[in-house]
């Protein structure tokens, strides 16, 4: 892979512009202003009572994907739609004073209303999200190179959310978020000084408003009690592919059992450590004359692909847990 180093040397179009381009829909396409989550048990008509409840309001189903797990007996179904009377593009060209987020969240929480009925008749349990950009808190500790694919994506606009603010329990990474413009707060952690970190965690969560929290190669195990009030809202990158070469130096134990393939897995934080709902992982191959170090240095571009598209489906709602498992609509 061209670094961006290497392609601007060699002249080629800026990265980052060409990256922001190919986020951006094509001429034609309608871009989501809301998007439906649901899982229920499986039975005729569910997918008959959506659409129609979309319809009979005026929207139009721009994309729509479904998965019957046929082991749990669970039908999971995300709808992206828009319209519905909305209308934000020319209203806001109308009226300048015209806030289309806060318009779209009070549809979103009408619409909420509106399918409790049906949500009741099939046992349903679902969300209406605005399509609002989700806000990220990242968490890092020395290792930058997650940290900086994000911001990378994120100033590309191909990342699907906002980086908020940038969270360490060091100091080594606080030029890589300065200089992108971010807001650095140091949360030193000591053994005898972990619950008042983690209080100062949530305090900044709340503060930030942040929807998600990304551990970027944050190297603190996090209480029970933290994990459990980030239930499927904290997503960590593993720098091996899961459920092989848990806990610390995954790659030093890989290398030890001669692998030929290494990975990274991105995961919901549960407090078993690296146990949580897999969201998304890489691989590699790589061979006998790799040592250690080697795959070290491969992993990481690993741990950076995983995370990064794992953050991404998880801020554009593709992500719905199944127990232990995760159904990812693509």
């Amino acid at each position: 892979m061209t670094s961006i180093l290497e392609s601007r040397h060699a002249g080629a179009i800026d990265p980052v512009t060409s990256e922001a381009a190919a986020a951006r829909p094509a001429p034609g396409t309608r871009t989501a202003e809301f998007v439906l989550t649901l899982a229920c048990p499986e039975r005729p008509g569910i997918v008959r009572a959506v659409t129609c409840f979309l319809a009979d309001r005026g929207f139009d189903i721009v994309e729509h994907q479904q998965f019957d797990d046929h082991v749990s007996g669970n039908l999971f179904l995300r709808t992206a739609f828009s319209g519905g009377g909305s209308g934000h593009g020319d209203r806001a060209r109308r009226d300048p004073g015209f806030d289309g987020l806060d318009h779209r969240v009070s549809t979103a929480e009408r619409l909420t209303d509106g399918f409790a009925a049906t949500a009741a008749e099939f046992g349903m349990d679902f969300t209406f999200h605005d399509g609002r950009p989700q806000r990220l808190l990242v968490m890092v500790s020395k290792f930058g190179h997650c940290l900086n694919d994000l911001i990378y994506r994120w100033r590309a606009g191909s990342l699907g959310a906002e980086i908020a603010v940038v969270v360490s329990n060091h100091e080594d990474l606080r030029a890589m978020a300065e200089n992108a413009g971010l807001p650095f707060i140091h949360v030193p952690v000591t053994p005898g000084t972990k619950p008042e970190a983690e209080a100062r965690l949530l305090e900044l969560v709340a503060g930030y408003d942040a929807d998600l929290v990304v551990l970027a190669r944050y190297m603190q195990v996090l209480s029970n009690d933290l994990c459990a009030n980030l239930r499927g809202r904290a997503i960590n990158i593993h720098h091996s592919f899961l459920p092989g070469f848990k806990g610390a130096k995954p790659y030093h134990q890989a290398y030890d059992r001669g692998v030929k393939l290494i990975g990274a897995t991105a995961h919901y934080v549960t407090p078993d450590l690296d146990e949580g709902p897999i969201i998304e992982q890489e691989v590699f191959r790589v061979d006998h004359s790799l040592d250690a170090d080697a795959l070290v240095t491969i992993g990481r571009d690993a741990e950076s692909q995983a995370l990064s598209r794992a953050v991404k489906w998880h801020c554009q709602h593709r992500v719905l847990l199944n127990n232990t498992r995760t159904v990812v609509f693509r």
